[in-house]
């Protein structure tokens, strides 16, 4: 049996996929209504992220993690990860390193993401 932290990494790493395929209602499905996203431009509320994604405005080619630390306190999970984030906005290339922490319900059997914040990281050197 999968402990709930396992499934909460496999919930998260389906969202990164769900992400790199653009596919606006697949993104939904993870995220609660209320979800935001906070990072240096702002909050961004999950009906934005989602129109900036449905028009094109946003467009994702890789969403990864390589450091993924996960913690679950009964229906409550907190995901922080370091990975990137790739894709256009705005027709202009972007790659970002930076790491995220997203807070996680668990409501009717189903893991919900609530909110993310994602920051810059400094890339690593050999």
């Amino acid at each position: 049996m999968e402990t709930a932290e396992e499934e909460l990494i496999q919930f998260e790493k389906q969202w990164n996929k769900a992400i790199v395929g653009n596919n606006v209602d697949e993104i939904a499905k993870f995220m609660s209504a209320d979800w935001i996203i906070v990072g240096s431009d702002g909050i961004t509320t999950k009906s934005a992220f989602l129109d900036s994604v449905r028009s094109g405005v946003v467009k994702h080619n890789r969403m990864d993690a390589e450091e993924m630390t996960v913690k679950v306190y009964e229906n409550t999970g907190i995901v922080i990860s370091l990975g990137t984030s790739a894709g256009a906005y705005n027709d202009q290339s972007f790659e970002l390193y930076e790491w995220s922490s997203s807070t996680y319900i668990k409501k009717d059997q189903k893991w919900q993401c609530i909110s993310t914040m994602v920051t810059a990281a400094t890339q690593k050197t050999a």
